[in-house]
């Protein structure tokens, strides 16, 4: 059982790599898909809801200190964001939430909850409009974020081997 903790964060530190070198390459007019986000998401619904809001709470502040952003914007969103996926952590439901697209529109919500929580902290811009913030910096990120989860969901074995 340990070790499923420790697998959760030493994972995170490929996945950081990968989110800053590879992911601007892959940028759409500067949106850019959040794998932490996926990898959160994917542990919060599988360990429950106290797991996965500790856990966003490590990844922001892990992020925040590796990438030298603001420190605290990240840390609030993705434990906000844990916190939200962990809502859908059901026992009975697990398998079901992982093998259909379910999971995708669960990072979706997600993703849009940690994107407008981290671009209200992080913009300085005082002139941005409500809808810029809900939909250019919150809701298209989201979408960009669960379009690549469905990986997730073709990738997750078919039968549990436990």
């Amino acid at each position: 059982m340990r070790s499923d903790y420790i697998l959760s964060i030493l994972l995170f530190f490929p996945v950081l790599v990968i989110q800053t070198t590879i992911m601007p390459l892959i940028s759409i007019n500067g949106i850019v898909p959040d794998l932490i986000l996926i990898l959160l998401v994917f542990y919060s619904m599988k360990r429950g809801q106290l797991y996965g809001t500790a856990l966003g709470f490590v990844y922001g502040f892990l992020f925040d200190l590796i990438t030298g952003s603001l420190l605290g914007s990240t840390m609030l969103s993705k434990t906000l964001a844990g916190f939200v996926a962990g809502y859908f952590s059901n026992e009975n439901k697990r398998e079901l939430y992982f093998k259909s697209y379910s999971f995708a529109l669960i990072v979706l919500m997600c993703s849009v909850i940690d994107s407008v929580v981290k671009s209200f902290f992080t913009t300085i811009d005082l002139n941005t409009s409500l809808f810029n913030l809900l939909f250019q910096q919150g809701m298209l990120p989201g979408i960009y974020t669960a379009v690549l989860s469905i990986f997730v969901i073709m990738f997750y074995p078919k039968r549990s081997l436990s």
